[in-house]
């Protein structure tokens, strides 16, 4: 009687945005997965660089990986994506959970986006419903529906491990902010309790890290340890409990840095808008939106 395949995850660490990426593969030379990656970007002067993808591609030729799927959690408001990047390199296809066309019904309307973009998700080469899978060589995931940070958010289930997106951080971090459009206390408490109704075992790895304290960034924790002493909602916070913390608490955040970039280009797959005549492509900074 054969064994599951054990799944191997390398992640990358991004510094700037505190943003963890996964490479998820069986071994060398086997087929690959990557979830959340980044495009450096510097606001200051609108240039971007592919020094975190780049570590990545590098990873995996030199595992001699075949990517199959490049995927997101959710349309981040913090950093850009390389999924476009990541694919003219490495091939494989975009993907994201299928509720990103209301995020993108939002945001064409914030951005005031003419008609050459459509709200329908077609800029992704798959979109997954809440409990589809994808298979990767021997390995597969099942997809996850986990709102509440934004109404399209996907976790991603392989093996033991799930990948929580912006739902969940360290225990000592907390949960995901739920004030951006579309976000929702309630929901997010729900889709953390769907999650947390898992074995105490099962890995749970991070969107990003944020270090309270001067310990070094991590990107796993397990279920136990979440429902033993995450500060937001270990065993025994109510939901009542959890939404008031949780609206208290965003009422006092900052926008990200770089949400204005960020979901411009997320919410296109990756693709920068098309460039004006003169060749450059420009992103949009609403006044008084947000």
């Amino acid at each position: 009687m054969s064994s599951k395949p054990a799944a191997q995850i390398k992640d990358f660490f991004d510094p700037e945005t505190w943003t963890y990426t996964y490479v998820v593969y069986e071994g060398d030379g086997s087929p690959c997965i990557i979830i959340d990656s980044v495009l450096n970007y510097d606001p200051k002067s609108g240039r971007t660089s592919t020094t975190s993808a780049d570590k990545v591609i590098a990873f995996v030729q030199a595992h001699q990986l075949q990517t199959s799927w490049i995927l997101e959690t959710h349309a981040h408001a913090d950093h850009l994506t390389a999924a476009p990047y990541l694919q003219s390199h490495l091939g494989g296809k975009l993907v994201i959970g299928d509720h990103i066309t209301s995020v993108q019904a939002v945001f064409k309307g914030v951005f005031n986006l003419d008609e050459r973009f459509q709200a329908d998700g077609a800029q992704f080469d798959r979109l997954l419903k809440e409990g589809e899978s994808l298979a990767f060589g021997n390995l597969s995931l099942t997809a996850l529906f986990v709102p509440g940070h934004t109404p399209a958010c996907m976790a991603y289930e392989i093996g033991d491990a799930i990948f929580v997106g912006d739902t969940l951080f360290l225990p000592d971090v907390g949960s995901a902010r739920c004030d951006f459009p579309g976000g929702d206390a309630t929901t997010l408490y729900r889709s953390i309790q769907k999650i947390l109704s898992y074995p105490g075992q099962t890995k749970l790895y991070m969107c990003h890290d944020y270090p309270p304290t001067d310990r070094p960034a991590a990107c796993m924790t397990t279920v136990a340890d979440e429902k033993a002493s995450n500060i937001h909602v270990h065993d025994g916070v109510t939901e009542s409990q959890f939404v008031e913390m949780r609206t208290a608490r965003d009422k006092t955040l900052e926008m990200p840095v770089l949400i204005l970039p960020s979901i411009q280009v997320n919410i296109r797959a990756g693709h920068f808008p098309e460039p004006d005549a003169n060749g450059i492509a420009y992103l949009k900074i609403p006044l008084n939106a947000l």
